[in-house]
C-alpha cells in the first residue's frame, strides 16, 4: 500500500521536472536557438548632388538582402539622424569613389554585429561593381564607430538591469522570509522602506560597479537617476506581488529573471516572432536596457530614454499603490462570557 501511494506522488514530480525543463528551455535555449535576421533597419545614405548612377545603385541595394535586411534610402545627415534615434541599426553611405559603413555603440551589440558584417559585405561588392564600371580603382570599405563603446559599455547596460531585479529579489524575499519565520505582519512603513532603501543601495552598487568595469563610462546624475528609477521600480512591483502571495511570489518573480539576458540582450528583429509577442514586447528588462545604454553612450535624446522613464514610472507607481493599498481588517473574534455571568434561561 505504502509504494503504491507514492506512484502518484513520484508521477507529479516527473510532471514538475518535465514543465520546468520546458519553461527554462523556452526563456533560454530557445531564444539562442532561433536567433535569425529578420528585417533588421538599415539606411543607405546618398548625397542630394549624387550623380544617376550612384542613386541607382542605392536603388539597386534596396532589393538585396532577402528578408534580413530592411532598407531606406536617404541623405547622409538623416541617416545619421536615424542612426542616433535607434531607427536604424546601420548606414551604408556611398559617394563617388568612396563607400563607407556606420555604425554606433549606442544600439544594442547584437544587432550592430550583424549589421556592420552585412554592410560591409554589401559595400565591398557594390565598390567592386562601382571600379569594374567606371574603370577606377575605389578606396577599402571603410568602418566607422560613432559613440564607441568599450566591452564594458557594451554589457553594463543589462548588467545594471540584472543586478537591480536580482538584488530588489533578494531584499523582499529576505524581508518575507523573516516576517514569517518571526511571526511579525509586515507594515506599509517597512514596505516602502525596503523599497526605498533598496533602490538606493543598488543605485550605489550599479555606480561602484560602472566605476570599476571603465572609469570613463559617465556617472552624472541623468544617469544615476535613471538607474535609480529602474531599482526602484523593479523594488516596488517586487514588492507589491509579494504582498499579495507572499513567498510565493518566487515562483513567478524567480523565472523572469531569465527574460534579461536572453531576451533583453537582443535586437527584436533577431528573435522568433513567436518570442518577440509573447516575452520581448513587455519584458521591462529591455526599457531598462536600451535606456541606460543611451545615457551611457552619449545619446540620451533618444526615444528609448523617454519610453523608459514612462514605463519605469508606471511600474513605480502601480507598485506603490499595491503597497499602500489599505489590507481588509480582521473582526475581532467573539469572546463568550464566563458561565457564571450568562443569563439564567
Amino acid at each position: 500500500m505504502a509504494g503504491t501511494s507514492r506512484r502518484p506522488v513520484a508521477g507529479l514530480a516527473a510532471l514538475a521536472g518535465a514543465v520546468v525543463a520546458v519553461v527554462l528551455g523556452f526563456l533560454t535555449v530557445g531564444v539562442q536557438a532561433s536567433v535569425e535576421p529578420d528585417g533588421l533597419p538599415v539606411a543607405v545614405a546618398v548625397p542630394d548632388n549624387a550623380p544617376p548612377q550612384l542613386r541607382a545603385a542605392a536603388g539597386q541595394l534596396t532589393s538585396q538582402g532577402g528578408e534580413a535586411l530592411s532598407w531606406q534610402v536617404t541623405t547622409p545627415a538623416e541617416a545619421r539622424t536615424l542612426l542616433d534615434d535607434k531607427d536604424v541599426y546601420g548606414v551604408l553611405e556611398l559617394a563617388p569613389g568612396q563607400v563607407g559603413v556606420v555604425v554606433s555603440g549606442a544600439v544594442n551589440p547584437s544587432g550592430t554585429q550583424v549589421v556592420q558584417q552585412a554592410l560591409t559585405g554589401a559595400g565591398q561588392a557594390l565598390s567592386t561593381a562601382m571600379s569594374q564600371a567606371t574603370g577606377t580603382p575605389t578606396a577599402p570599405v571603410r568602418v566607422e564607430t560613432v559613440h564607441p563603446a568599450s566591452p564594458a559599455g557594451r554589457t553594463a547596460p543589462l548588467a545594471v538591469s540584472i543586478l537591480a531585479w536580482v538584488g530588489s529579489l533578494a531584499a523582499g524575499a529576505i524581508l518575507v522570509v523573516v516576517a514569517e519565520r518571526t511571526g511579525r505582519r509586515i507594515g506599509v512603513a517597512a514596505r516602502l522602506t525596503q523599497v526605498g532603501a533598496t533602490a538606493v543601495l543598488i543605485t550605489g552598487v550599479a555606480a561602484g560597479f560602472l566605476a570599476l568595469w571603465d572609469s570613463s563610462l559617465p556617472l552624472g546624475w541623468d544617469v544615476l537617476g535613471y538607474i535609480l528609477l529602474v531599482a526602484a521600480a523593479f523594488a516596488a512591483v517586487q514588492t507589491a506581488l509579494l504582498r499579495l502571495l507572499g513567498i510565493r511570489a518566487m515562483a513567478i518573480l524567480g523565472p523572469l529573471y531569465l527574460l534579461a539576458p536572453n531576451v533583453a540582450g537582443q535586437v527584436p528583429e533577431l528573435l522568433n516572432p513567436a518570442y518577440r509577442v509573447l516575452l520581448w514586447s513587455w519584458t521591462p528588462f529591455r526599457f531598462s536596457t536600451e535606456g541606460t545604454r543611451s545615457l551611457l553612450q552619449g545619446t540620451p535624446g533618444a526615444p528609448d530614454v523617454t519610453t523608459g522613464i514612462w514605463v519605469l514610472g508606471a511600474m513605480l507607481v502601480a507598485g506603490l499603490v499595491v503597497i499602500l493599498w489599505p489590507g481588509r481588517v480582521k473582526s475581532p473574534a467573539p469572546v463568550e462570557a464566563a458561565p457564571e455571568l450568562q443569563p439564567a434561561r
